[in-house]
């Protein structure tokens, strides 16, 4: 039974998936280490750096019991039974494979400093995403072991959801873990279910080999991602034919061989995993000669990539064809409601092109701003940051719903109306107010595949 665990990374996916680990395993010791002592003091002082609802509490209920966090990563490395690496793996920016292959350079890092610093037998945990086949490269490395040295190399992908990940943590739809088809590979995979069966249904962990559960997190997202790139789809015909994406996307989801989640179209996908790993995904298929199936996916990035463009080109015609000198209110800038995570949030590339256009913006968000400003603040001095919204919307020629916030549905829309230049535009980006009670207080309003209602 495993009493020492670590995890090597303190971001999105370590801090919450040790900390609810910690909370039903309390007779294991659970530490997490990071290299970024900033983040490291947050954590241990009980005030997360990242924004998860529930996650304070969680880590609140564990933490100086048998969860506590360190910059000293080498150390515990010696002392641990099981590893979990949560590195980040983010797409390279240079070299062979650019713009789609995995930056593995903080993965090897960790694996060799695991080699370096081990003293027993250690089960190691691919936590992070990562290519397929990329523990077979961790097994190379290790095969350079001290005597006395001996590893195990599992897959457990997480399938977290930003903003639900503490509910995903504690009630799973699944949990993959893959392992090596070897009498030891079969036994670390034991071990590792040992400790989800502490609180998840036997029959939710799911075993394969490990080639099969690095697959599986690609594909997953791959499939979560194509849903929003369909929708969105068929959002710019309704547009261009009077059609309502809502009564479409309610008649699709009726369908029981279809389902109704992921049908609600918006600005485009963000956040850090759904490009990251279809380009990783993309680049697979072109690295084993499979040319077609690699432009299929493509094809989903580049859809996201048109529905962002689209929506400021809307914004440009409707809006007598120049946002030059125009103050915009960009509400929301986190790539989805309850996180503060900006990562590939499709507000960065909407508000870069509305600065292109000359346009004046103001950004507001309840838990992203400050992620705002270190996008922007250091770039033009034609972008403001703004906590309340009825200020961002003080003398706006528009406003762009961007981040689908429950805040926003209870804003007075009269009030900010009433500050805003005429004629007034909102732009809904997530479909989240209803635009005959904006266009009868006096908005022209454009949805995202909906009929526009405007007096102009």
């Amino acid at each position: 039974m495993i009493k020492r665990l670590l995890c090597i990374g303190a971001g999105y996916v370590g801090g919450p998936t040790m900390a609810v680990i910690a909370q039903h395993c309390p007779d294991v010791e659970v530490v997490v280490a990071d290299i970024n002592h900033d983040r490291v003091a947050a954590w241990q002082s009980g005030r997360p750096p990242i924004f998860e609802p529930g996650l304070e509490e969680v880590v609140r209920r564990s933490l100086g019991r048998n969860l506590r966090f360190t910059g000293d990563v080498e150390h515990e490395i010696g002392e641990a039974e099981m590893i979990f690496v949560s590195v980040n793996t983010p797409t390279k920016t240079f070299g062979q494979g650019a713009g789609r292959a995995a930056d593995l350079q903080y993965w090897e890092k960790t694996a060799r400093s695991i080699l370096h610093h081990a003293r027993r037998p250690v089960i190691v945990v691919e936590k992070s995403t990562l290519p397929v086949r990329t523990a077979e490269a961790m097994e190379r490395i290790f095969k350079n072991r001290r005597q006395g040295q001996r590893f195990e190399v599992l897959s457990n992908p997480e399938f977290l959801a930003e903003g639900t990940a503490i509910t995903d943590l504690e009630s799973p739809d699944r949990v993959l873990i893959g392992g090596a088809e070897t009498p030891a590979g079969q036994a670390a995979i034991d071990e590792l279910v040992d400790i989800y069966a502490r609180w998840v249904p036997r029959e939710r962990i799911l075993t394969a080999n490990v080639w099969s559960a690095e697959l599986s997190k690609l594909a997953a997202n791959a499939f979560l991602a194509q849903r929003v790139s369909s929708i969105n789809a068929i959002s710019a015909i309704c547009e261009q034919t009077g059609a309502d994406i809502l009564s479409v996307a309610t008649a699709i989801g009726t369908d029981r061989r279809i389902g109704s989640q992921f049908l609600r179209a918006g600005v485009g996908f963000g956040g850090s995993c759904f490009q990251k790993d279809i380009l990783n995904l993309v680049y697979l298929c072109e690295q084993h000669g499979l040319p077609e199936v690699a432009r299929y996916w493509e094809a989903v990035v580049t859809l996201n990539q048109h529905q962002k463009e689209r929506f400021v080109r809307r914004m440009i015609r409707v809006m007598f064809n120049t946002l030059a000198g125009k103050r915009i209110a960009l509400f929301g800038f986190a790539f989805k409601a309850n996180t503060g995570d900006t990562r590939e949030s499709p507000a960065i590339q909407i508000c870069q092109e509305l600065l292109a256009e000359q346009a004046h913006v103001c950004i507001t968000d309840p838990q992203a701003l400050e992620g705002a400003r270190q996008v922007f603040s250091a770039s033009t001095d034609r972008v403001a940051f703004e906590s309340d919204p009825y200020k961002a919307a003080d003398g706006a020629h528009a406003v762009a719903l961007l981040t689908d916030w429950a805040e926003y549905r209870a804003l007075d829309y009269r009030r900010i109306y009433a500050a805003m230049e005429r004629p007034a535009f909102l732009f809904d980006g997530r479909n989240q107010l209803d635009p005959e009670e904006l266009y009868q207080i006096g908005f022209n309003v454009y949805a995202i595949g909906r009929p526009d209602r405007t007096s102009l």
